[in-house]
This record gives C-alpha cells, sequence and structure tokens, in this order.
C-alpha cells in the first residue's frame, strides 16, 4: 500500500508542475498582449499629440504662402523701391500711391503709446503681486485684472472715443476726434494683464534662495523686488514684453474706431492716422473686386505686418537667450 501510494503521488507531481508551467506560460503570454495594447494606445496618442502638435506649423506655412502668393503679384505691379519709399498711401484713389511707411507710422506710433502705458504699469503690478501683496490679495486682484483682456476690442474702441478722448480734450483743446493718442493709451490698458501675468508669472518662479539670501544681507523688499528678483526673472519679462509688442502692433478695432483711419505720414500722436490692421479691415469689406490692384494691398500690407512682427519675436529670442538664468 505504501509503494503504490508513492507511486501515485510521484506521478501527480508531474502533472501538477505540467498545470503550474503552463498556468505560468497564459499568464505570460497575457501579460505580453497587454503590454502590446498598452504600446500601440501610446503610439495612437503619440501620434494624436503630434498631429495637434503640427496644426501651428501648418496654419503659419499655410499663411505664409498665401501672403507670399499674393503679394508677389501686387509687387509685379507696384516696384518693391516705390512700396518702401513712396510718402502717400492712396490706392483706391485714382491717382494710386502705395507707400507702406505711412501705415507702418501710424503703426509703431500707437504702439509706442501703448507701450509707454502698459509696460511700466504691466511691471509694476507685477512686482507687487509677486513681492508685495499677500495670498488673498493676489488671489483676487489677479483674475480681476485678466478679466480685462476679455473685454472685446471693439468696447475698447468706443471708450477711447467717447470717453478718453473728451477727457483729453479738457486738457488739450485742440486734439480731433479722432487721434492716435487716445487709441493708444486704452490699447495699453487693454495689453496691461498681457505684460503683468506673464511677468509676476517669471518673477514667482525665481527660487526663494536668492530672496533669503538678499534679506541675509540687509536689503529691503523693495531692494530685493527690483535689484535681485527682477534681474533674474529678466528673461521671462522680456518675453511678457514681447507678446505685449506684438498685440499692440495687430491691435485693430481700437485704431479702427477711434485713430480716424486717415493714411498720414506723422509720428504725432495727437493727430489722427492709419494703421495696417485698421487699412486691412477698411478694404476687406468687399467692395472692391477681388484681383484688383486695391485688393492685392491688404495681402502686401499683411505681409508688411508679419515681417514687423517677426522681427520683434526675433528680438525677444535674443533678449531671452541673452539674459536667461537657469536654477
Amino acid at each position: 500500500m505504501a509503494l503504490t501510494s508513492t507511486s501515485s503521488e510521484a506521478g501527480a507531481m508531474p502533472s501538477r508542475a505540467g498545470v503550474a508551467g503552463s498556468t505560468g506560460a497564459a499568464k505570460l503570454a497575457e501579460y505580453a498582449q497587454a503590454k502590446a495594447r498598452r504600446r500601440r494606445r501610446e503610439k495612437m496618442i503619440e501620434a494624436v499629440l503630434l498631429l495637434a502638435a503640427c496644426v501651428s506649423v501648418f496654419t503659419t506655412v499655410g499663411i505664409v504662402y498665401i501672403l507670399v502668393k499674393e503679394s508677389l503679384v501686387f509687387f509685379a505691379q507696384v516696384p518693391l523701391w516705390t512700396f518702401l519709399t513712396d510718402r502717400q498711401w492712396t490706392p483706391l484713389f485714382s491717382d494710386a500711391h502705395f507707400g507702406i511707411m505711412v501705415l507702418m507710422s501710424g503703426t509703431l506710433t500707437s504702439s509706442a503709446v501703448a507701450l509707454s502705458i502698459a509696460i511700466p504699469l504691466g511691471t509694476a503690478i507685477a512686482i507687487y503681486l509677486s513681492e508685495f501683496a499677500g495670498h488673498k490679495t493676489r488671489e483676487t486682484l489677479k483674475p480681476l485684472l485678466e478679466m480685462l483682456s476679455g473685454v472685446p476690442t471693439i468696447i475698447y474702441g468706443y471708450f477711447a472715443l467717447l470717453f478718453v478722448t473728451p477727457l483729453i480734450q479738457i486738457i488739450y483743446p485742440e486734439l480731433p476726434g479722432f487721434n492716435v493718442l487716445s487709441a493708444g493709451i486704452v490699447m495699453g490698458i487693454m495689453i496691461i494683464p498681457y505684460v503683468s501675468s506673464l511677468s509676476e508669472d517669471a518673477m514667482r518662479a525665481v527660487p526663494m534662495s536668492l530672496r533669503e539670501g538678499s534679506y541675509a544681507m540687509g536689503a529691503t523688499r523693495y531692494q530685493t523686488a527690483v535689484k535681485v528678483v527682477v534681474p533674474a526673472a529678466m528673461s521671462g519679462i522680456a518675453s511678457a514684453y514681447i507678446l505685449g509688442i506684438s498685440r499692440a502692433v495687430g491691435e485693430t478695432m481700437i485704431l479702427a474706431v477711434a485713430a480716424g483711419m486717415q493714411p498720414n505720414l506723422t509720428f504725432n500722436p495727437l493727430e489722427p492716422a492709419a494703421t495696417i490692421t485698421s487699412y486691412i479691415v477698411q478694404v476687406a469689406l468687399g467692395d472692391l473686386p477681388h484681383g484688383s490692384i486695391g485688393y492685392q494691398t491688404i495681402f502686401a500690407a499683411g505681409l508688411s505686418l508679419m515681417l514687423l512682427t517677426l522681427c520683434f519675436n526675433l528680438g525677444g529670442h535674443w533678449l531671452r537667450r541673452r539674459f536667461r538664468e537657469a536654477y
């Protein structure tokens, strides 16, 4: 009996080992299949994310292609030198002139007025929110400040025309009803949230150890903010400035409503002027036939605006690389 029992147990042991081996192999196969499915899902997600990232690139390439293609048709009829040096811009008149400097002067003047408001105030607000304001104050003021960027720009335009201009006329009675100054001031108010929010984020990213080291050396809170935090965050602050400049250069409705859309070659903000964007709005209303020289001017003007913005962005990229600090 003992011998029989021993032999039966010996026979059962290989069968149990076989079952365990087959179970282990099945689990390994199931794990391999699950890993393969997970890898396929990750590849699909990666492809979707890559496609989403390429959308902006494809859009930019498409915009550049359209602008260059239509601008070449324009420059086939108008010499580039005339486009750059003519002192008049009257493409819709019988005596047509195509001097882009007329529109460029209005664009640069309005942007300069806006940035003279947005950069100092935006930087000061960012320093206060980052270094002086308490947590509750910051969490209350920052969303309220960012609400300014959500106001439609045409509302800003009528605010400049009906409120800011009469206010300035109290001080300067000879100011015309349409002028670059009031439009630029309101543009600056609109750009403040962009400058202050990004600058404040850059200052908050500065390590606390730098502040503590400054305090340990006997510096005040103001000295620490101005002489330690701001220089350390300069690359991010420069990015905020470049965004503000691009926003000012590309603004349309405020200038179309309040600046007058009169093509004058002037850098005086007290006079009415036309900008590149306001001219594009004026021409793109559908009154001109497609393919006409007047219609083609909007593409040449748009290409000029894009090159101007590109120059500012390249300058901002250089500033970021020049002043970038790694912690």
